[in-house]
């Protein structure tokens, strides 16, 4: 990655989440809290996929990476707009706003290609069930994870580098709360026409390969699952996906809304909020959905409090 700066601009200075001011306690506590259930949730969830030996199948092994994406990828945004709401400086250096954009946009394709695991996961499971075993073996499922993050973090340098290669020679204002696309290629001051097509390259790349990895599975699925002559089958069948399908259907809402829209001065209030949506909502969300529609976790979760009860009395 290239962080040199080419320019006289070392700093940069968000114009931050609301110029609200009455509205900014209430944001701060509203996201404050956010956050800490996204912590608590996600952290949660790793350790019972982790200690609890009936879950140590190949669903939440996946689901416990997909936990760690969300809770780093909300960490390298929410502590940081959290301070700004409390500060009239809303600063941050260009090696730092280039590290931001970095690891954000790497866990956030990381992800992207996590939920196409789990679709293939899920596929398997439910369209290959006798050969489940044999198929989504240890050493398979670390190889899908792998690849994951090999393609999240590479393709993310090589945007990065694109981006912080520009000329940034005006104003220093970032017009959001955090260094993202838009607002950055908004303020340089040179020519940006390549950087806008490598990140459409990969951005199509990365949400539209793994949507139709995602939608491939799931037509399968359904198809395999409509032949289930009990409805009761059919119901627990679909139950074992629903969970994921929820959470990346909210995911790619959320994507589409931040990044799939027409850049103009109307729309940047909007880009605001779908922004804080993806960046600090979704990843508390994920963790809810598996708690409250997933019966094996709500199980755990049920055994732990009966055991944890008695202890406090």
């Amino acid at each position: 990655m290239n962080f040199k700066n080419k320019t006289q601009v070392t700093i940069f200075k968000f114009s931050g989440l609301s110029e609200d001011e009455p509205l900014t306690p209430f944001l701060f506590m509203f996201f404050f809290l956010v956050y800490m259930v996204t912590v608590l949730g996600n952290v949660g969830m790793m350790a019972m996929a982790h200690i609890v030996p009936s879950l140590h199948t190949p669903m939440y092994f996946f689901l416990s990476f997909l936990s760690m994406v969300d809770l780093f990828y909300s960490s390298v945004i929410t502590p940081k707009m959290l301070s700004d709401l409390l500060s009239e400086g809303k600063l941050i250096t260009f090696i730092g706003c280039g590290l931001q954009f970095y690891f954000f946009c790497a866990l956030v394709s990381s992800e992207i290609f996590v939920l196409s695991d789990m679709a293939y996961d899920r596929y398997v499971a439910i369209c290959h069930p006798l050969h489940y075993i044999s198929v989504m073996t240890k050493k398979k499922c670390l190889g899908l994870i792998d690849l994951s993050f090999f393609v999240g973090f590479t393709q993310s340098a090589a945007q990065t580098s694109s981006l912080f290669s520009l000329d940034y020679c005006e104003s220093n204002l970032i017009d959001h709360f955090y260094c993202d696309i838009h607002p950055l290629i908004r303020l340089s001051c040179s020519e940006t026409r390549t950087c806008t097509i490598v990140t459409l390259f990969f951005v199509c790349f990365c949400s539209l390969g793994s949507m139709m990895i995602i939608l491939i599975s799931y037509i399968l699925i359904i198809t395999s699952i409509l032949v289930i002559k009990s409805a009761a089958g059919r119901r627990k069948a679909f139950s074992t996906c629903s969970s994921h399908l929820t959470c990346a259907t909210i995911f790619y809402v959320s994507v589409f809304c931040t990044y799939f829209h027409p850049t103009s001065s109307v729309l940047k209030k909007q880009e605001k909020v779908s922004s804080a949506f993806f960046t600090m909502v979704t990843p508390m969300l994920n963790p809810l959905i598996y708690s409250l529609r997933n019966q094996e976790v709500q199980y755990v979760i049920c055994s732990e409090m009966l055991i944890c009860i008695p202890k406090f009395l």
